[in-house]
């Protein structure tokens, strides 16, 4: 079992809710310790009840359980009570189409909001097969976000925890598998303590990321993000590079320094740097760390406003994802870079019209304060290249309210110079449940939206109608260099981020798939991209 993300008691307390992995079926009474179980209908059907006897009995028998699997319809899913409302069998969709991920991770994770009973102990069964572990594991964990500021009594007597519920009530969830083989076998090994070390330190990523973004400024400000980085960074024995307020003018970060001068908590550029011996690639992870998007002078109105608390997802979702790769022996060098600044409304904003000189030495002429991510991705990938010196650049960040239109609420936006990477990121997606797709790279079609009369380029798109997304992304690539050598990617997540009023932790599963090759994480490295996509994965999944 793992312990909560942040041992800072100030601001989160303790955690309400244990998620705890076991390398295999452990025997509990549903009545004393509820039980769900998650699974496809063909793989429900393909157990017998001696192999979950030890999760239902004395409570259900042989013949209440095949009559339960047996009334199984799912459309697109379906449960059946086994026992009371503490002992459930749920089954997932039927099909999953070539854009979808074949875990179902979606349907897993309603179905565990909807159906556990947030008792003091309780236990999820997920039955799949090897493949899809990793993204089903995941899938449970972001239906347990940490944040809350409830008192509970509604009386407002209690003391708020910020990891949600009382302190002292602490609440432990079970998650075991039933592995089927490809011959429709049930695995009878259980997971390896490497697995289970890897799923731990995912789930405990995840909901590090997820926390970040559903905690509101007031207390999860520049300032405080600078603070988790150094916490986590003290865990892997790292010292994190910062560069601060003026420091950054004097630098040449315009980009950054230009968006979070007007905010009463200066503006960051942190670095966190993994780098082993023996290393044969440089990898740099950037993210966008907006900690409030009030639009600055271009201003929010009072609806598009709320919600812009979770600008961080990016950053949020690469210090979890940087984290759990090198608690996984990270074998590459591996660079994570925070851009981090509060877009306010001041004295010192940045207005319409104003000229800025990015971290490339290229100048902006800004015609929209709100297109202020950007600007601080533009300054992140360029340092990642000049000094860094990364040949795999990937930027990923809550960029463009286009994003949702373009590939949805489920699936992040993926733009890059390369196509073999693009193919690899849509495997990594499908393989994670972090569904992504792509859109379209064409520069010498798009970058001229940005043309501007008195500077090199202006910093928002002229025509509102013109693959935004797309648009936004070239934008900073246009700081790499659109000759950059190297492996760019953009990763727009801005409607995944979130589901209603929670965030996902979305992001932190897909890079640690995308980069499981260069892990020592056998697991990881099972569910890794291969250069070459299987035919059989462009054709509808049963």
């Amino acid at each position: 079992m793992f312990s909560s993300f942040c041992s800072n008691s100030s601001i989160t307390g303790k955690m309400a809710t244990d998620i705890k992995f076991n390398e295999s079926l452990t025997r509990s009474d549903p009545q004393m310790q509820p039980v769900l179980i998650i699974g496809q209908l063909r793989h429900l059907n393909l157990l017998k009840f001696g192999h979950l006897a030890s999760k239902l009995e004395p409570r259900v028998t042989e013949e209440t359980f095949k009559s339960a699997i047996a009334c199984l319809h799912p459309a697109p899913t379906d449960k059946c009570s086994l026992y009371l409302d503490v002992a459930t069998v749920a089954a997932l969709p039927l099909k999953a189409s070539r854009h979808n991920t074949a875990s179902r991770a979606h349907s897993i994770t309603r179905l565990v909001k909807n159906h556990v009973l947030n008792v003091n102990e309780e236990s999820i069964v997920l039955v799949c097969e090897r493949e899809n572990i990793f993204a089903s594991a995941c899938a449970v964990v972001r239906a347990f976000p940490l944040y809350s500021r409830k008192t509970g009594g509604g009386n407002g007597c209690k003391s708020p925890v910020a990891d949600g519920g009382d302190a002292n009530a602490r609440s432990v969830v079970n998650v075991e598998f039933v592995v089927i083989d490809k011959d429709g076998c049930i695995e009878e090994k259980p997971l390896s303590q490497d697995e289970l070390n890897c799923l731990q330190e995912s789930a405990r990523s995840i909901r590090l990321a997820a926390r970040i973004v559903d905690t509101p400024c007031n207390e999860m400000n520049v300032d405080h993000f600078v603070d988790n980085i150094r916490e986590f960074a003290k865990e892997l024995s790292l010292e994190p590079q910062i560069i601060r307020g003026e420091e950054l003018k004097e630098r040449g970060f315009g980009g950054i320094y230009g968006v979070g001068k007007a905010a009463t908590v200066p503006p960051a550029l942190v670095v966190l740097s993994h780098e082993p011996k023996g290393a044969q690639e440089t990898i740099a992870l950037v993210g966008k760390g907006i900690v409030y998007d009030t639009g600055g002078l271009s201003i929010k109105g009072k609806t598009a406003m709320p919600g812009m608390k979770r600008d961080c997802g990016g950053a949020a979702a690469i210090l979890g994802a940087f984290y759990t790769a090198v608690k996984c022996g990270f074998k590459d060098n591996l660079h994570a870079v925070f851009c981090l600044a509060e877009n306010s409304v001041g004295p010192d904003a940045t207005r319409p019209d104003d000229i800025h000189t990015l971290y490339s030495g290229r100048t902006v002429e800004i015609n929209n304060t709100d297109a202020e991510g950007r600007l601080v991705l533009a300054d992140g990938v360029c340092y990642a290249n000049k000094d860094l010196k990364a040949n795999i650049i990937l930027d990923m960040a809550t960029l463009t309210g286009a994003q949702g239109i373009a590939t949805g609420k489920y699936h992040g936006a993926i733009l890059t110079n390369s196509e073999s990477w693009e193919a690899k990121a849509l495997q990594a997606g499908r393989k994670s449940g972090d569904l992504l797709a792509p859109i379209i790279y064409s520069p010498e079609l798009h970058f001229s939206e940005f043309a501007s009369a008195v500077a090199d380029m202006k910093n928002s798109a002229a025509d509102r109608q013109n693959a935004l997304s797309s648009c936004a992304g070239l934008f900073v690539a246009a700081h790499l260099g659109f000759d950059y050598p190297g492996v760019w990617m953009h990763v727009d997540m801005a409607s995944p981020v979130h589901c209603g009023e929670r965030a996902t932790g979305y992001g932190v599963a897909l890079l640690l798939t995308l980069f499981g090759s260069h892990t020592n994480c056998a697991l990881l490295q099972s569910i890794a991209p291969t250069d070459e996509e299987p035919p059989s994965k462009r054709m509808c999944r049963d």
